[in-house]
């Protein structure tokens, strides 16, 4: 037998198998189950349109998260609204009623900002006007990573916006909320809380 011959009928022996039939598409994953931090407290925001879990962080934003608490506790957020909503920006709600009736508030708080943590997609943080400590009852969900409102300097354009939680589960719900109707950021059909229970 030539060499030619033989080298032909080697490649012939070590030709990698033919394929078989496509394996199935592996099934879609559920989305990972985030934990808070020990020490944490969570809350769920239940809303007209679902729930969503989140994680207050006490160790980085203590003032925002008793604040926060502190509306819970009192019943303030049942029967607010998402009042403000941009897609592909924030759902921000919690300090109007239907009808965009402002409820009364505590007096503002300190503006922790420079805690550190960044406005990425699904965070949770105080909103406030253009003054810098004027966040009182309102906060907002991250919807996009939204860099421009995170710390930047001391002027009153870079100070940035606290973030003071996360959302644990229910971040469909807030993309859900994201997707409304709107008229000049109010939705048509209300988006109301229901209730925000501490666990």
């Amino acid at each position: 037998m030539s060499t030619a011959s033989l080298l032909v009928l080697l490649l012939l022996q070590t030709a990698p198998p033919k394929p078989g039939p496509a394996a199935p598409a592996p099934a879609a994953q559920p989305p990972a189950v985030l934990e808070p931090a020990p020490g944490n407290p969570v809350a769920v925001i239940s809303t007209s349109m679902g729930d969503i879990t989140v994680e207050l962080f006490k160790d980085r934003a203590p003032v925002s998260v008793e604040n926060f608490l502190r509306y819970a506790a009192e019943g303030f957020y049942p029967g607010t609204i998402f009042h403000r909503v941009v897609k592909g920006f924030v759902v921000q709600g919690g300090g109007y009623l239907p009808g965009m009736i402002e409820k009364p508030t505590h007096e503002p708080i300190q503006n922790e900002a420079t805690n550190g943590l960044r406005n990425t997609r699904g965070t949770l943080a105080m909103a406030r006007t253009q003054t810098l400590r004027s966040a009182t009852s309102q906060f907002y969900i991250n919807v996009s990573n939204n860099s421009a409102l995170d710390h930047r300097g001391y002027t009153p354009a870079d100070f940035g916006y606290a973030v003071f939680g996360r959302v644990l589960s229910g971040m469909d719900v807030a993309d859900r909320i994201a997707d409304v109707s709107t008229k000049a950021e109010n939705p048509i059909e209300p988006v109301t809380i229901k209730s925000v229970t501490v666990k």
